[in-house]
């Protein structure tokens, strides 16, 4: 029998419940996506733009939501400045933003929690390259999938977030890439399966006469016209080699986001230089399945200081599919990577 004191509690939070102004119920997870949305690309133009809405159906949110605001606080939660200017938020639409945001990450923070647990959902992500090693192993897993009704969601993730999307629970498994020396486990804070390894190359539309076929030495490459990436693995690779500020030192002719914009720039000639890739793509320019018509691949000498290579495998938040059955889709696509890796697992080793 539940004693007085839990008869007054309970009391207490059916009164809070049902004395819930109704402008408040009134609010939608909805508006304050949208709410959240607007403080964050400034005006309800943009904000539309991102959300793929109309502006008109972003802006009656925002008039409804300070109408709600004006009710309850005496006070609009966000304000016009005029043509052209961002919108103005009151101390009340501050916080009702900063409620907003932490609502809804706890809202999808609990049903990707919930997924995971029950298996129903399993978020996978990759890189632009590493897609293919997950569609060497689904054929073995999606009949067990489909019967089971278990959905897999497959996200695209840039090298630079991996780690990011992983320890924020955005992805609950991730193929990708990272720096490490030759012939020595990775220390890393993660379960990890190693896949393969392998060096880095050139690719240039250089002649002959201004490139030979031969490797290029760590002295060589400064002085070579060079299409630099602007963040990812490759630029971890030459922050190693030449310092944080290598773009000083190297001779940068453009900064490129994305391998198939700098292939365009060599294979149109709109460039003329050298890029730097993995083995991989190297090889894949040079067998016709990825543009770079007339494009060489130049290796690089064995003078660089640290020696690196690129490292790929899958990851996973350390000892979580410990704490599921065998029979989980975690355990099941992790197996499914051992199975079918190429390479020997590497236990990963811890920092220090």
């Amino acid at each position: 029998m539940p004693d007085i004191e839990d008869h007054v509690d309970a009391e207490e939070l059916l009164a809070t419940l049902l004395g819930c102004p109704p402008e408040m119920l009134d609010v939608s997870l909805d508006q304050l996506r949208t709410l959240a949305v607007v403080h964050t690309t400034g005006t309800a133009q943009r904000a539309a733009r991102v959300l793929g809405r109309e502006q008109s159906s972003v802006q009656k949110q925002l008039d409804n939501l300070n109408r709600a605001a004006t009710r309850l606080v005496g006070e609009a939660l966000v304000l016009k400045q005029g043509r052209g200017k961002d919108f103005l938020f009151t101390p009340s639409g501050e916080e009702i933003v900063a409620l907003a945001i932490q609502t809804l990450a706890s809202w999808t923070d609990s049903l990707h929690r919930s997924r995971r647990r029950l298996g129903s959902t399993v978020t996978f992500g990759t890189t632009e390259f590493t897609v293919e090693f997950l569609g060497a192993v689904w054929p073995s897993l999606r009949e067990d999938f489909e019967r089971r009704d278990i959905h897999l969601n497959i996200e695209h993730v840039r090298t630079r977030d991996l780690w990011r999307k992983l320890d924020a629970k955005k992805v609950d498994m991730v193929c990708g890439s990272f720096a490490a020396q030759p012939g020595r486990p990775p220390e890393l804070e993660y379960d990890f399966l190693e896949w393969h390894r392998e060096r880095v190359a050139l690719l240039t539309n250089l002649t002959t006469r201004e490139l030979p076929d031969t490797p290029v030495t760590s002295a060589k490459l400064p002085t070579l016209p060079l299409l630099a990436p602007t963040a990812g693995l490759l630029a971890q690779f030459l922050g190693r080699w030449y310092g944080p500020d290598y773009r000083g030192t190297l001779d940068v002719i453009a900064d490129i986001d994305s391998l198939n914009y700098g292939l365009n720039l060599l294979n149109s000639e709109l460039m003329h230089g050298c890029m730097l890739t993995t083995e991989r793509v190297a090889d894949a320019v040079l067998e016709g399945r990825l543009p770079g018509r007339g494009l060489r691949k130049i290796d690089l000498a064995d003078d660089y200081e640290p020696a690196l290579e690129i490292v790929t495998g899958i990851f996973a938040r350390k000892a979580e599919r410990d704490r599921y059955a065998a029979d989980h889709p975690l355990n099941l696509l992790w197996d499914a990577f051992a199975a079918a890796s190429p390479a020997r697992s590497v236990p990963a080793t811890l920092p220090g």
